[in-house]
């Protein structure tokens, strides 16, 4: 099991985190900020100049997820993980990576008053120096603009007028309870190529239906891996049904499919994508999401999809919003018309 302590830089979690792991039995600390001063050592200076903080780099969210699960394979747990993780995205990557293992969190914010957090964040400039002081202060507003998603995704408790020792307290007695436990789908990472079907669904504007998931940091297509066996078409339909509550035609209509070439550590597979039609507004009110899988849907223009899909998913979006319009599927790899789609896709 992880224990994820969150707040804001100066709000005391590797503290009260050395206080909980003597009132947790078998549990040790995992410090993710040693994973980022390793890769700062490892990684060209031309690669660090790219970014502010070490979280950004993919590299770090999945070393923590990769460090916490071999940790558990030579202590009982749990990992006490006093990390400020202030970007939902980054969350739903790590915290995603560890629910693929089988591996529970509970998510903890030690929340202060802002007052209190620049007074000890002042009482850091002698021991990590003013540089460091200065960086955590410019923190704080996104600390304030990430309390809206934290306060409901973690277990608060509130540190302002605590010892480090009381809060450690208070943290054990919840996570006794089970407070701050993350209902997160447990979905396997691949061990060999995929096949996925998506299934695209529009409103009566024309616009595209995306879903954001809990367990990935981009917004995704309605859909989901083929099982073994398992007709593509059939696959797309029954993720639509388990994902968003709706019955759709069992044989839509193909519109793209893409070859994704493996890029380690990922698999790559065969990305279809199906025609589910247009949804009308009664249907649409009755779109449903099960918590574990999905945060959020949103019907998006192809401009707006921009700013949500990674890149290989827009560029099959795009591919699928072509052929619909010309009445022909398109195959794609890596997102790039082939052959005679080429050409249907040019014309």
């Amino acid at each position: 099991m992880i224990v994820w302590l969150n707040g804001a830089y100066g709000a005391g979690k590797t503290t009260v985190a050395h206080e909980l792991a003597d009132l947790l039995p078998g549990s040790m600390l995992c410090e993710p900020e040693l994973i980022g001063a390793g890769l700062r050592c490892m990684l060209p200076k031309e690669r660090l100049a790219q970014i502010d903080d070490y979280q950004q780099l993919p590299s770090w969210r999945r070393l923590v997820a990769d460090t916490a699960a071999a940790l558990l394979t030579e202590v009982p747990g749990p990992l006490i993980v006093p990390m400020t993780l202030l970007r939902q995205d980054y969350r739903d990557e790590i915290f995603g990576a560890l629910a693929a293992r089988r591996i529970p969190v509970q998510h903890v914010l030690l929340h202060a008053d802002e007052t209190i957090l620049r007074a000890r964040l002042e009482q850091r400039t002698y021991t990590d120096g003013q540089s460091d002081t200065v960086w955590c202060r410019e923190q704080l507003p996104a600390y304030r603009a990430a309390l809206g998603w934290l306060g409901e995704d973690a277990h608060t408790v509130e540190t302002s007028g605590l010892t480090p020792r009381q809060t450690a307290e208070r943290v054990a007695g919840a996570l006794g309870e089970g407070a701050g436990s993350l209902d997160i789908v447990q979905t396997p990472e691949p061990t060999a190529e995929t096949v996925a079907a998506g299934v695209l669904l529009f409103d009566e504007q024309g616009r595209v239906l995306l879903v954001d998931p809990t367990y990935k940091p981009c917004w995704e297509f309605p859909g989901g891996v083929v099982e073994p066996g398992e007709a593509p078409a059939g696959a797309g339909v029954r993720e639509v049904a388990e994902e968003l509550g709706l019955q759709l035609r069992p044989d839509p209509s193909l519109l793209v499919a893409d070859w994704e070439p493996p890029k380690p550590p990922a698999y790559g597979g065969l990305r279809l994508l199906f025609d589910g039609g247009s949804l009308s507004a009664d249907q649409i009110r009755q779109l449903l999401l099960p918590s574990a899988e999905l945060r959020a849907w949103r019907f998006v223009t192809e401009e707006q999809a921009a700013e949500l899909l990674p890149p290989a998913h827009l560029e099959r979006l795009k591919g699928a919003l072509r052929a619909r319009e010309r009445g022909h599927p398109l195959y794609l790899e890596a997102g790039i018309p082939v052959g005679g789609a080429a050409s249907r896709a040019a014309g």
